[in-house]
């Protein structure tokens, strides 16, 4: 069998017999030479593939979220080979199973714009994977010297787990945030949004919820470990150590989330295409949670003709799409469709359009500001209408306007983090070297500065609260926003009592982007404790109460429209109060871990040239 250096075989799936050791190593650093044939080069990369593939399959469309787990578990064994060239060979085991699981992941990419795009920056997040592989094995060699850990197994399960669990939450917090403001896709805790895991975000954020995850998949693959050696205690000890994981997975059901035992979970899942499955039917987010009364909200997915590209080159088609959709609610509003709620009211008090829900800026077009005040008189409420603005300083807004039927817009947000590569263009002359796609994007987007939140002007008796003028605060995340978990938290700590998630998927096609955005909106109903809607101009859009429950959605590049009952809520989370302090917290931790590991590797060295 082939010989190389590994974590120690207590520690790792699948040691083998240790090989003698020298009298003067009988108490040495952990990681001495082991008979594995599961370190072997060619191993580990198998590995890493597989846990690539595990990771993908956890995230929608596929979403099997358990695979998480194993997902982590597998990259734990792929990165166990120790030794002096140990870090380079980890880093690039971490690279081969981030290409594996980004490429598939953010194919949408591929389909908007071509395959260089998708693959840079594929590659590009696969990076950090590949520094994880490297900070880990730094990590884990110092963590492994510890008296206490080298000690007791318990010890050693523990502290291998929360420390590759912190090293790994470490990275996946800096990728969110570098470079050009970071890019939070792919986040363990997406994964797991509709799983009793997700329900952490409430106490800790995103940052929680991949740490448990992390620290279960770890545990399992210690357990497998326990198995495959096959020794007297080994299956006590993996029963143990899944149990633990399994406490940690499911113990976040416990938490005491706002939850209304009357919403029902809609199946997250079904075939494109449908018909328009949810028009005329009202939907309840939770009603029984509010504490600032219950706002009746419609939404509209006016649908485009054809997918991709050119999904807006036909003047005012989405424009007078999502004029026909408002227009049917109010006449289901003027039918009666819409049961009375608590306050005895059936009529809506805004109707939510989305991201380039109107091809047309109103505030420029004279006939566009008519149509959609006509729309919006006919409903009898304000909308929120999702447009682009073009300032004759240069440049271009993405901002959801709130327009009141005869006063015109009141109310506007500007989109403050702006996709690069996608709305905007970085380092221009350069990347156009590498693919002409960036010329697609003609006028960069420019980032907004305020908040985002637009108070929705209502009667207070409309709500359920005292008669007279109040204001409804609503957080108006745009698109990939949702995504960033600053923005959210932001919008809730100055006072928003409901999430609006206005997207637009139209240049993604029949790809997973949309799933995969509508789960991290439900893990931030979670963590704000506030009801949401995602609202897309082709889907998938969807009502999620605030304890993350999925109570409807619509199906892509369908017409479809609903009415929700959302609750409103002003009590905040533990994760909200927390603000940044756990990826603050995480990523300390994580730097003394590896500068740690790096301290006592070069000790060891001096140490053996000294002897040598």
């Amino acid at each position: 069998m082939l010989h190389v250096t590994s974590s120690p075989a207590e520690d790792t799936p699948g040691s083998g017999a240790s090989v003698p050791r020298p009298a003067a190593a009988a108490a040495p650093a952990p990681g001495g030479t082991v008979a594995d044939g599961w370190t072997s080069r060619p191993a580990t990369l198998l590995l890493a593939v597989a846990a690539g593939v595990a990771l993908w399959a956890s995230f929608p469309d596929v979403g099997a979220w358990p695979l998480a787990f194993v997902g982590v578990g597998l990259l734990f064994a792929a990165l166990r080979r120790d030794g002096r060239r140990a870090a380079g060979w980890n880093a690039l085991v971490g690279l081969v199973a981030g290409v594996v699981f980004w490429l598939p992941h953010i194919w949408w990419a591929n389909f908007a714009t071509d395959t260089v795009p998708w693959v840079a920056l594929a590659v590009l997040e696969a990076a950090f994977l590949a520094g994880f592989g490297a900070l880990w094995t730094w990590a884990r060699r110092w963590v492994q010297r510890w008296g206490w850990v080298r000690r007791h197994a318990a010890a050693r399960a523990a502290a291998l787990s929360a420390t590759f669990a912190v090293v790994f939450i470490a990275v996946e917090q800096w990728r969110s945030e570098i470079p050009f403001g970071g890019f939070p896709w792919g986040r363990l805790a997406w994964a797991v949004a509709g799983a009793p895991t997700g329900r952490a975000a409430w106490l800790g954020g995103t940052t929680l919820v991949s740490f448990l995850v992390a620290v279960a998949g770890v545990l399992l693959a210690l357990a497998v470990g326990h198995l495959l050696r096959r020794r007297r205690r080994g299956w006590a000890n993996a029963v143990a150590l899944v149990a633990a994981a399994g406490v940690l997975a499911a113990s976040p059901g416990l938490l005491p989330l706002a939850s209304d035992p009357g919403t029902r979970e809609v199946a997250d899942a079904g075939e494109p295409g449908a018909d328009d499955q949810n028009a005329g039917t009202l939907v309840d987010a939770g009603t029984a949670t509010a504490q600032a009364g219950v706002l009746r909200a419609g939404a509209v997915q006016g649908n485009v003709s054809e997918p991709g590209e050119g999904s807006f080159a036909n003047r005012a088609e989405v424009l007078n799409n999502h004029l026909a959709g408002t227009f049917a609610i109010a006449d289901e509003q003027a039918a009666g469709t819409y049961p009375p709620g608590d306050d005895g009211e059936e009529a809506v008090d805004v109707v939510l359009w989305p991201e380039n829900g109107s091809d047309l800026d109103p505030q420029t077009t004279p006939d566009v500001a008519a149509a959609i005040d006509e729309a919006a008189t006919a409903v009898g409420a304000p909308i929120l209408v999702g447009a682009q603005e073009w300032p004759d300083t240069g440049g271009r807004y993405n901002v959801a306007l709130l327009w009141e039927p005869g006063q015109g817009v009141t109310q506007r947000y500007a989109k403050q983090h702006p996709a690069p590569f996608g709305e905007y263009i970085p380092i221009r002359g350069f990347v156009r070297l590498f693919s002409a796609q960036v010329d697609r994007v003609t006028t960069d987007m420019i980032p907004g500065t305020e908040p985002a939140v637009v108070d929705l002007p209502v009667d207070g008796a409309d709500i359920g609260r005292a008669a007279g003028p109040t204001t409804v605060p609503m957080a108006t995340v745009i698109c990939f926003e949702v995504a960033y978990d600053e923005i959210v938290r932001d919008a809730v700590q100055r006072g928003a009592q409901v999430l609006v998630v206005p997207t637009n998927n139209a240049s993604f096609g029949y790809t997973a982007e949309s799933t995969q955005q509508l789960a991290m909106t439900r893990l931030q109903a979670i963590t704000t404790g506030r009801a949401a809607v995602q609202v897309s101009t082709v889907g998938v859009s969807g009502v999620v109460a605030p304890d993350g429950t999925l109570v409807a959605r619509t199906q892509l590049f369908t017409a479809d429209h609903f009415v929700a009952d959302l609750p409103l809520r002003t009590e905040l989370t533990p994760a909200v109060r927390a603000g940044y302090w756990p990826g603050w917290v995480v990523g300390a931790l994580a730097v003394v871990l590896v500068l740690g590991g790096l301290g006592a590797t070069v000790r060891e060295r001096r140490r053996a040239s000294a002897q040598g």
